[in-house]
């Protein structure tokens, strides 16, 4: 394998070994500090047009099998490893072909300790996997819409006996289907990001879900105006950007985090009970505490890393969201009753 760099807008390099697809990447380099589930972490949607550094040190011995993939193909730009093992025999393929298969270019043998310990102290960075050290950190495109790139092209449906919900599909997990089919029994059908709410509710639903996604909800004022349109029409539930763009919806604000919430074992605590859970998170954005109150939101759930906002409820619509994955795949289960508030609003 040849060397490789991952150079960072800042100037700062670090050297590897290129696996993968042949070819550079770029765009925001962000880190995810799950032990585990490294291909549920490469086929979530919300990682599109990023460059993703795994901390765990090995990475590769599962290899890589159908049936742990959060979507059809992984959305992300790079990966960027410790060290790369090769998979045992669970008859699945290695995950440099499954990657090499996909256009995802690799970057191995990289000190990932010093990289995620580089990226918590500055702060987001945008940077480049390329070949040369000299090579300049290109900047990654600003895409105001990176959901249109993750979202299903076509109404579909998962039959079930339970309440029909729509799910707005801004860049969902197969896992949060399987949730709401395997646990709820939910009739489903899954949307495009575009449609419009007169659209979904000629579904008839008993209740509206908003996936999760990637990107910015500020750039996204389509579908804030979706949501808008569908507030006090139907319950509505968001998860990940899906909660950001509710929040948005209500007149909230949304801001930045330093370097994200990305990993399985992320404490929150549910306001109410004072009850915490470990959650699996992956978001780079949360809303505004001082922006709550004008928006008739309620702090449900928060961090307990950083004290950021979590959850939210408002005081006088069926509308609420969190901003963790309660479905957790992988990760703990502790969170899948953060879907229950929502449950006891559709479920007749």
């Amino acid at each position: 394998m040849a060397t490789g760099w991952l150079v960072l807008e800042d100037g700062t390099r670090f050297e590897g070994r290129l696996f993968g697809a042949t070819g550079g990447a770029r765009g925001e380099v962000v880190c995810n500090t799950g032990v585990t589930g490294y291909q549920e972490v490469l086929t979530d949607p919300v990682f599109c047009g990023q460059i993703v550094v795994l901390s765990y040190p090995v990475i590769g011995n599962l290899g890589a099998s159908p049936e742990n993939c959060e979507s059809a193909r992984p959305h992300l730009r790079g990966l960027v490893v410790r060290q790369l093992s090769e998979p045992r025999d669970n008859g699945g393929g290695s995950l440099e072909r499954f990657l090499s298969g996909h256009g995802v270019v690799g970057l191995e043998e990289v000190d990932t300790r010093a990289l995620v310990r580089h990226i918590r102290e500055t702060g987001c960075l945008r940077g480049s996997i390329t070949w040369s050290p000299e090579g300049a950190a290109e900047a990654a495109e600003e895409s105001a819409d990176w959901v249109d790139q993750v979202t299903t092209r076509r109404p579909y449906r998962i039959y079930g006996d339970g309440p029909r919900v729509v799910v707005l599909d801004c860049g969902l997990r197969n896992g949060m289907l399987k949730t709401l089919t395997d646990r709820y029994d939910c009739d489903l059908t899954v949307v495009p990001a575009q449609t419009a709410a007169a659209d979904i509710m000629d579904f008839r639903p008993d209740g509206v879900l908003l996936s999760s996604g990637p990107g910015d909800a500020g750039r996204l004022g389509h579908l804030v105006g979706t949501v808008q349109d569908l507030l006090g029409r139907v319950p509505v539930f968001g998860i990940g950007l899906g909660h950001h763009l509710l929040g948005l919806a209500l007149g909230a604000g949304t801001g930045r985090l330093k370097f994200g919430h990305r990993g399985l074992n992320h404490p929150v605590r549910e306001v109410a009970s004072g009850r915490v859970f470990i959650t699996a998170q992956n978001h780079g954005y949360v809303l505004e505490e001082n922006s709550l109150g004008k928006a008739g939101l309620e702090i449900t759930f928060r961090s307990l890393s950083d004290g950021t906002v979590e959850g939210t409820r408002h005081r006088d619509l069926p509308v609420s969201g969190v901003d963790f994955h309660p479905q957790a795949r992988p990760g703990p289960e502790d969170a899948v009753k953060a879907f229950e508030p929502f449950w006891n609003l559709i479920h007749r």
